[in-house]
């Protein structure tokens, strides 16, 4: 449809495709909420009104109509799906846009894994727009499957879908100046420019917006996100299914400062979009906490749409995109109808129609680990050792000293304290690198877990109780060519294969929940208190987040930004 013919059928001249009407529209350009009809031609919204005609009209019946909830930061691949089946997930809670960093393949297979997420996104019932990967690898004190410097990211500058560069997590990069980091700046410098500076304050804090870094999703207490604010830092409110910050946070957020917020998902597990939803339990969350409705809508909306320059979305008005949100109680927002482009894409909670991918795409193998037998011992070098105090509600850490349990002049895992050994073993270029350490607070009594997840490297990471069952749950893994598993001794208690990166499945999103709940209730089998162990495991790896981390190197104390080593 030309613009001509779009002014035609606003002016009455001509009909509409569908008309939406006995409409309650959440108004988040004027701030209320008020009657009217919602007229569609060609995918977009031409009219607010009466006195207009279509080919299909519809009667809401007083029903509230606000627009598609977008993510403003999230991580596909921690869904453990490709896109469709995760649009099929988020869609149905009415998110009909997200904007991606896909780090986590790109750490795995640099370009070839952005190119991958991006057609696998085509034609899909969502947007997913990309921010290009600013680290990859996160540090030098990883082993990653891949290196994207400037010049590798610049062809993706002439994709209509790569919209900026993602967050820069090289925070120390940043404010001391590394030119590696400042040519990505630079050559993004036109573009959105997302953060991520967990616990930066003060005049490091000034240097890191200094270079023109627009946002952060790190934080984790008011007195930080305020900080951030006043720096003129756009504040993403993340709600994941570990990193739960939306509660903390929202004591924050008043009528003058609202417009500088948006909401994320940044990492979130099948079972948490499958049971509470996307972007969409967080406004219900923001609302049941005292949020005007209108306010937390906007959160997930214009913000966002704003933020990202996304001119046609983000609100229900002539010329915008109709992507719309159909529900009934603005107390408790479930959606009812969910419109992408002016076509109904779910109802009821059910996804109407969502596209195969269009063809195969062949990925090269992720999983190239050595040969040779894996040692996992700790030589005693001392009494006292460095552990890792981790958690399933925060990704940031502790940074512990501990007695060292030892037993044949070998530390070992101590499950009555809580002392379990960790691994990370190095499998993109069968190196046989392998980093040893010890974490405390997943609580195993016997057996392992393991996993090909390990942020944001993705080298095989295991938390166990004995060697023998550590080494059976990596093995399983690395055969499955990527995935999860839970062992106790040789007995193999539960599997899920990622066999895309060693990071997703193009299985349903139900099947793949179903096998992960399976490994949830194996790992509860062998002791561990946690909500989701592999979840909170996969971050213990992640050297851009304080305290402590273990890579395939060794420890890294994050705070130093520097390798440490396991005996005090």
């Amino acid at each position: 449809m030309t613009v001509a013919q779009r002014i035609a059928v606003a002016r009455g001249d001509a009909p509409a495709d569908l008309i939406l009407r006995g409409v309650r529209l959440v108004n988040v350009l004027s701030g209320d909420i008020h009657p009217t009809e919602i007229v569609i031609a060609e995918g977009r919204i031409v009219a607010l009104g009466e006195g207009y005609a279509a080919a299909e009209e519809i009667d809401l019946a007083g029903r509230y109509v606000c627009p598609g909830f977008i993510d403003a930061h999230v991580h596909i691949e921690s869904s453990l799906c490709t896109p469709p089946e995760f649009a099929r997930a988020v869609l149905r809670g009415g998110v009909t846009t997200v904007v991606t960093d896909p780090h986590e393949i790109a750490n795995v297979l640099g370009l070839e894994g952005i190119r991958f997420m991006l057609e696998r996104a085509k034609h899909g019932p969502i947007n997913m727009y990309v921010m290009a990967s600013s680290c990859v690898p996160a540090t030098h004190m990883e082993t990653s499957g891949a290196r994207l410097e400037a010049e590798d990211l610049a062809p993706l500058l002439t994709d209509p879908w790569v919209l900026g560069l993602a967050e820069m997590m090289n925070y120390p990069g940043v404010i001391h100046g590394d030119p590696g980091v400042l040519e990505k700046l630079r050559l993004f410098g036109d573009r959105i420019l997302d953060g991520h500076a967990p616990s930066v304050r003060g005049r490091d804090l000034n240097a890191y917006a200094a270079a023109g870094i627009m946002s952060d999703h790190e934080c984790t207490t008011v007195e930080e996100a305020r900080e951030k604010l006043r720096r003129g830092m756009m504040i993403f409110i993340r709600e994941g299914t570990t990193t739960r910050n939306l509660r903390p946070l929202l004591p924050l957020v008043t009528p003058q400062n609202a417009h500088r917020f948006c909401l994320c998902t940044d990492d979130r597990q099948p079972s948490s979009l499958l049971d509470e939803g996307s972007v969409d339990h967080m406004v219900r969350v923001a609302i049941d906490f005292g949020i005007d409705p209108v306010t937390a809508i906007r959160l997930a909306t214009l913000n966002t749409a704003q933020y990202f320059q996304l001119r046609d979305l983000g609100a229900v008005a002539p010329g915008r995109r109709a992507d719309l949100v159909v529900f009934s109680d603005l107390n408790d927002l479930r959606a009812e109808r969910v419109y992408r482009s002016g076509q109904l894409v779910a109802q009821d909670g059910v996804v109407i129609h969502v596209k195969p991918p269009l063809r195969a795409i062949d990925l090269r193998s992720s999983i190239n680990v050595s040969s040779r037998p894996l040692d996992l011992t700790i030589a005693a070098k001392g009494e006292r050792i460095r552990v890792i105090a981790g958690s399933d509600k925060q990704i940031v850490t502790e940074h512990r000293i501990e007695t060292a349990k030892i037993v044949e002049n070998s530390a070992v895992s101590d499950p009555e304290r809580d002392i379990l050994k960790m691994v990370v073993v190095e499998r993109h270029r069968a190196t046989g690198g392998v980093g040893k350490g010890f974490i405390n607070g997943f609580g195993l009594k016997r057996g392992a877990i393991a996993g090909s997840v390990a942020h944001d490297h993705h080298n095989l990471v295991c938390i166990g109780v004995d060697d023998v069952s550590m080494r059976r749950a990596l093995t399983v893994v690395a055969e499955m060519g990527g995935g999860l598993a839970a062992c106790d001794g040789d007995e193999v208690l539960a599997t899920l294969a990622l066999p895309v990166a060693g990071l997703m499945s193009e299985q349903p999103i139900d099947v793949v929940r179903r096998d992960y709940d399976a490994l949830l209730g194996a790992a509860r089998a062998i002791g561990s208190p946690m909500d989701d162990p592999f979840m909170a495991m996969s971050f213990m790896a992640l050297e851009v987040i304080p305290s402590l981390k273990l890579t395939d190197v060794g420890l890294v104390d994050v705070e130093r930004f520097e390798r440490v080593d396991l005996f005090v």
